[in-house]
């Protein structure tokens, strides 16, 4: 079986680690960026197979407008998009987004969507 690559994008190093944790534990590599290098760049780095990207970037980034990015250029690459406030799933701009998971210390729903989209 081939090992999956993950890309967590996330402004919180403490979430970036937790997601780091739980997914190598789950035999995933990972790959994180905080959000403030470019998306593109980063991913034909790291060629993920699938993208877990926070909506709330700091104070004037957003993970929609990177999701709208990632498409533009990746458009078979899996997204999940990961944040602490449910009110985004109604956004336009994150109907482009595979999965749509609510930040909770227990990852299983999130640990779910990832075995869902890669297959």
């Amino acid at each position: 079986m081939t090992q999956h690559t993950i890309l967590v994008v996330d402004d919180e190093k403490h979430i970036r680690m937790l997601y780091r944790e739980e997914l190598e534990a789950g035999g995933y590599k990972v790959a994180t960026s905080d959000g403030s290098e470019d998306i593109l760049t980063v991913i034909r780095r790291e060629a993920p197979d699938l993208v877990i990207l926070d909506i709330k970037l700091g104070i004037d980034r957003s993970g929609l407008d990177l999701l709208q990015e990632i498409r533009q250029e990746y458009p078979s690459i899996p997204v999940i998009l990961s944040t602490a406030y449910d009110s985004f799933k109604h956004d336009m701009k994150s109907i482009a987004a595979d999965h749509y998971v609510v930040k909770s210390v227990d990852l299983s729903e999130l640990k779910s969507k990832v075995r869902e989209a890669l297959g």
